[in-house]
């Protein structure tokens, strides 16, 4: 009997042994990881880069990289393609993008930010900041080692700026002189052109933009009427409307030149004043553009005559590229301007949109800008 328990317990402790010397099984990547993060686990463990992304600064390819992308402005076309523009364009890098909406609120703008940087995101683009907070709410990212973009965002204290964060803009200095020449162009004479002018202070796009208006306006090239503002961010081109459709009553047909729009949010409301006051007496000339500010400015006896504009989307796609820059430990300019072109009602046709704009626009919608062979190999590495 004792023998008989010797070798049970001898077999037992074989088995046992035997058990404990297999190599542990891989765990399965959870529902929620994305490749990018199965792929990095897996450089991280053997050690070895993914041939296919030969070139690829390491910082891009060694963990995976997460993005917020916080806007102060409300959901309107604009907001739409510029986020998709970003989130498409991080998404060909591999990067985890996540976007971020504060409809104008300037209190709920600073939350979102806080919370990116409580959350422990690698890097953010901020849009539409306002110059008496955004350094302060943007300065614990950079302490904190993030990484930063901001457009249309002004960041200054005291004459202290942030550096380490690009800041781009459209080129409102040529989107005001496109535009405004579009209104001088309808001169009768020498006579000034009467304007009704659509803008508001406190927004760093458009008070560039009215540094070149008043430029004009010391020329004597144009005399303001009326200047409307946004009270109602939530209804922008209702709000425009109802102010504009009052003040069409007080100026009768052959008292007023041009409607001058800063922002095409504000344009579309104007538009709507004048098809519901049948005032086809008054061109307009407007800066932005949308699929709606297309399809408004082709419908027939629109007196909607051009606007001067950068694509949204592209704008998106340039902001990710400088962030991706700033991942890769590249130089990256303290300021970059997007370019400014003239979108004319005429060149317009029945199938264009936003997408294929570029198609009767040479050059709409493309650029080279900050754009690395790298980045090209991330592309084809991730299907984009």
């Amino acid at each position: 009997m004792r023998r008989y328990l010797a070798a049970l317990l001898s077999l037992v402790l074989i088995v046992g042994l035997t058990a404990c010397s297999k190599p542990a099984s891989t765990p399965a990547p959870s529902e929620t990881q994305t490749p990018s993060q199965t792929q990095t686990q897996t450089q991280s463990e053997t050690g070895s880069v993914d041939p296919a992304l030969e070139g690829v600064p390491e910082a891009l390819t060694s963990k995976q990289i997460r993005v917020a992308v916080v806007r102060n402005l409300p959901s309107d076309d604009h907001t739409k393609q510029f986020l998709d523009g970003a989130r498409s364009e991080g998404t060909a890098f591999g990067f985890q993008v996540d976007t971020f909406l504060s409809d104008g609120d300037d209190t709920r703008f600073q939350e979102l930010i806080a919370q990116a940087i409580q959350k422990g995101y690698d890097g953010l683009i901020v849009s539409h900041g306002k110059i008496d907070y955004s350094y302060d709410v943007l300065k614990p990212a950079v302490d904190k080692g993030m990484k930063v973009v901001a457009f249309d965002t002004f960041i200054d204290k005291d004459g202290e700026t942030l550096p380490e964060i690009t800041l781009t803009f459209q080129d409102d200095f040529k989107l005001a002189e496109l535009s405004l020449e579009e209104v001088v162009a309808l001169a009768e004479g020498d006579e000034p052109v009467r304007v009704l002018k659509l803008w508001m202070a406190g927004f760093p796009p458009l008070d560039r933009r009215q540094t070149i208006y008043k430029e004009y306006e010391d020329a004597g090239k144009i005399v303001t009427l009326e200047t409307v503002g946004v009270s109602n961010f939530q209804d922008v081109q209702g709000d425009i409307a109802a102010k504009v459709g009052a003040l069409l009553a007080k100026y009768p047909p052959g008292t007023v030149d041009a409607i001058w729009a800063c922002w095409d949010e504000m344009a579309k409301g104007a538009y709507q004043a004048l098809v519901e006051n049948n005032r086809t007496d008054i061109p307009m000339i407007s800066i932005d553009i949308s699929n709606q500010d297309i399809n408004l400015m082709r419908e027939p006896g629109s007196q909607w005559l051009a606007t001067a504009a950068v694509d949204p989307h592209l704008i998106g796609v340039v902001n990710m590229r400088l962030l991706a820059k700033k991942f890769a430990g590249e130089p990256t300019p303290v300021e970059y301007n997007l370019e400014a072109m003239l979108v004319k009602q005429e060149q317009l046709k029945p199938e264009t949109n936003m997408t294929n704009l570029g198609d009767v626009v040479p050059g709409w919608g493309t650029s080279d800008a900050f754009n690395e062979p790298w980045m090209e190999t991330l592309r084809a590495h991730y299907g984009k």
